[in-house]
């Protein structure tokens, strides 16, 4: 078989960075989010990561005042989380028809939208890398094993379905450029993210307890009665603080606080942006040993993994062990916009070989025809 040379290794490349990809990102938040949005911050990184790379012909599918340096297109003015006037799956489904309309005009969709833009499948010629960030609810499997004829790809090795057929893991990457290293640790712990019992809030509150240390909490209410219940009678003014959603700049700063990051998520965690954003400050996380967390995390090195909360106030009194650097090293390893970026280029090429694949063959038997 013929060696490729490099020359003709970097003319493949930039073939392929001159294919139009159109990146569909949801519409509950702006993207970039201001504060809270774990798929809309990876489309956004997705989208950045590829200009960044090179690609010529990127265009972001998103709210209309979102931000990029792509192409911008959408139809929706602002995210339905944010605009509560809207029904949201008005909103969606506007969104994603506009998006497909107009399919015809690129050469591969990335779908970070769920489940509802597999639907289009039957309609549309493009092919569709569908990035699933997590299945919501086991009924939505219904659509995903209807279409296993398209391409798949999941954010860990832990949460997978086994009866779909994945082109491989890619880690979500993030943005280095809005935090800030420490070597010097904070004196409290910190709880961020959703404030939902899926993601143990309450469990922080006791590790808190259990430490004697000081424990701040960050982000949305998604569940009111859960807050209200199980976190809102432990707040005080001091050792026990809720300070609502942070953007990156509050995020930043929060994390300038922190010891140590408490994870203790009750389901298995499908990624966990947080626990890469807290390392990337070189702050160590605790966390419950389910799904990806033992993906992101090195136990004993870049936090610790725990079963309970006994276990986790433990950890807590050994957190000096962990070398702050070390966290910061993990993310720059393997969940940076780079490193992500570098494994979807790979994904795309093997989709476009296969396309071109697959074509040549219904050339060949129309021919026989």
């Amino acid at each position: 078989m013929k060696r490729e040379t490099r020359n003709e290794m970097r003319d493949t490349n930039s073939d392929m960075k001159s294919k139009r990809i159109a990146i569909l990102s949801p519409v509950a938040w702006r993207t970039p989010p201001r504060a809270y949005g774990a798929w809309e911050t990876v489309a956004g990184n997705i989208t950045e990561g590829l200009v960044a790379r090179g690609w010529k012909d990127v265009t972001l599918f998103a709210t209309k005042e979102s931000l990029t340096k792509a192409k911008l297109e959408g139809w929706v003015e602002k995210g339905y989380e944010e605009d509560k006037s809207q029904i949201p799956l008005v909103s969606t489904c506007l969104h994603i028809s506009k998006v497909m309309e107009r399919a015809g005009e690129f050469d591969l969709i990335h779908n970070n939208f769920d489940y509802l833009p597999l639907t289009y499948l039957p309609f549309i010629k493009t092919p569709m890398l569908t990035t699933i960030h997590g299945f919501s609810d086991p009924d939505i499997l219904r659509v995903y094993h209807d279409h296993k004829d398209t391409y798949y790809v999941s954010i860990s090795d832990s949460d997978r379905d086994p009866g779909l057929p994945y082109l491989a893991t890619v880690y979500n990457g993030i943005d280095l450029s809005n935090l800030t290293f420490r070597q010097t640790p904070g004196d409290k712990l910190v709880h961020y993210g959703r404030i939902h019992n899926d993601k143990g809030t309450h469990l922080a509150i006791e590790v808190a307890k259990k430490c004697g240390v000081d424990l701040i909490i960050a982000g949305i209410i998604q569940d009111q009665k859960y807050f209200d219940e199980l976190v809102k009678p432990h707040l005080n003014q001091s050792s026990i603080q809720y300070i609502g959603p942070v953007n990156p700049v509050q995020r930043d700063a929060l994390l300038k606080e922190a010891l140590a990051v408490i994870h203790l998520n009750l389901i298995p965690e499908r990624f966990g942006l947080v626990m890469a954003e807290s390392m990337a400050a070189g702050v160590p996380v605790i966390a419950m040993d389910l799904g990806s967390c033992r993906e992101v995390i090195v136990d004993e090195q870049t936090g610790y993994l725990v079963n309970n909360v006994d276990e986790a106030a433990e950890a807590v009194g050994k957190i000096d062990r962990i070398d702050r650097w070390k966290c910061r090293q993990r993310v720059e390893e393997n969940f940076t916009i780079d490193c992500m970026v570098a494994g979807y280029e790979k994904v795309y090429e093997e989709i476009f070989r296969r396309e071109q694949q697959n074509n040549g063959h219904k050339d060949t038997k129309s021919q026989r025809n």
